[in-house]
């Protein structure tokens, strides 16, 4: 059976959000909140649930605030926010503090139980507006893509071998001697940070450095 907890403080829509649960099948709703705070103290003595649905509007600390504590002292426990705010502030923040899924209140019933579940089987649910903005915002933050500060020639050789040429077809192709192919190899294998041809290969289609 998978135990869930809910922290929210709006009374009608938290037990309304308990009855729903504990009519599926799998799934129990244990104990339930108006407060991380009172959630928190339960932790001390009860045993932790298998996912918290969490408001991030709550009186006292925030849900946003909780996450990290929750975390710490249940961290086999996920945490799926279920709120009405989608701001971009509030869905990075959830994100990053450790939750495995965003909700919106304005979600039916069912997708909430659905998203329950894909949590509780590995996945991380969000509407699909949320996910485009999560896909957005860390596309933002994403380091640019480093060459390696491979050289020309590097990046040439680097190419033959993605087409499957071996060393001494690089050589020829290029005029080269074995002995100063084998020079460039080892300092392409040393830029990225790899041992074999087929890391290096690998390594240089996965982030399209040719």
């Amino acid at each position: 059976m998978n135990t869930i907890w809910i922290i929210e403080d709006h009374v009608a829509f938290r037990r309304t959000l308990v009855r729903v649960l504990n009519t599926e099948t799998g799934l129990q709703c244990t104990r339930d909140f108006d407060s991380c705070e009172k959630a928190l103290a339960a932790l001390a003595h009860d045993e932790a649930p298998g996912l918290i649905l969490l408001d991030v509007g709550l009186p006292g600390m925030s849900g946003l605030d909780g996450i990290r504590l929750l975390k710490e002292r249940a961290p086999k426990s996920l945490v799926v926010i279920l709120t009405v705010f989608e701001d971009d502030d509030k869905v990075f923040q959830a994100v990053c503090a450790g939750a495995a899924g965003y909700l919106l209140k304005t979600s039916s019933a069912t997708d909430i139980t659905q998203a329950v579940r894909d949590a509780l089987a590995g996945g991380s649910p969000m509407t699909p507006r949320i996910a485009r903005r999560v896909l957005d915002m860390f596309s933002k933050f994403a380091p640019k893509q480093s060459d390696y500060g491979l050289s020309d020639r590097e990046k040439e050789i680097l190419l033959l071998m993605t087409t499957g040429l071996i060393k001494k077809e690089i050589a020829d192709k290029l005029t080269l001697s074995i002995h100063t192919v084998d020079t460039y190899l080892r300092r392409i294998y040393e830029k990225l940070e790899v041992n074999t041809r087929t890391g290096a290969v690998a390594k240089a289609l996965k982030e399209g450095l040719v």
